[in-house]
């Protein structure tokens, strides 16, 4: 089974017979069973589970996750996922409603440790996803 809850019926094990039951025993019927069609889950709720995995994907190739190897650090694959995620939060900032302001706060965070993980900083405005946020400065000291 895919790995998460958006998988139609038809792109379960077996293929088309997960529609009839047939073939499907023990624990693919229950994975089944808690799958939801896509059809009813509401937009703001695809578009923040989205937001949620890029920014957790992004913390895990900074090297910001807890117990995290800083072998696992990959910037490269960091500046991808928060100049994606920094794309579909400026998209849909109108609809993410009071959580538009701590998720911006988020990606503000995940480029500010972008930056100082980076042996040779971006120059303002040229970070990960700052040509949809803007340049993007720590507090003053």
């Amino acid at each position: 089974m895919t790995e998460n809850s958006y998988s139609s019926p038809a792109q379960m094990p077996g293929g088309g017979a997960a529609d009839s039951g047939e073939g499907i025993i023990g624990s693919e019927q229950t994975d089944i069973d808690n799958v939801r069609d896509l059809a009813d889950i509401p937009a703001i709720e695809v578009v923040t589970k989205a937001i949620v995995l890029l920014m957790s994907a992004a913390a895990e190739k900074l090297g910001l996750a807890e117990g995290a190897d800083e072998d696992a650090v990959d910037l490269d694959e960091a500046r991808r996922l928060i100049t994606s995620l920094a794309g579909l939060v400026q998209a849909s900032t109108e609809y993410l409603g009071i959580h538009a302001a701590p998720i911006r706060d988020g990606l503000k965070g995940l480029q500010l440790a972008f930056r100082e993980a980076s042996a040779h900083p971006d120059a303002p405005g040229e970070g990960p996803g700052e040509k949809y946020t803007g340049p993007v400065r720590g507090k003053s000291r």
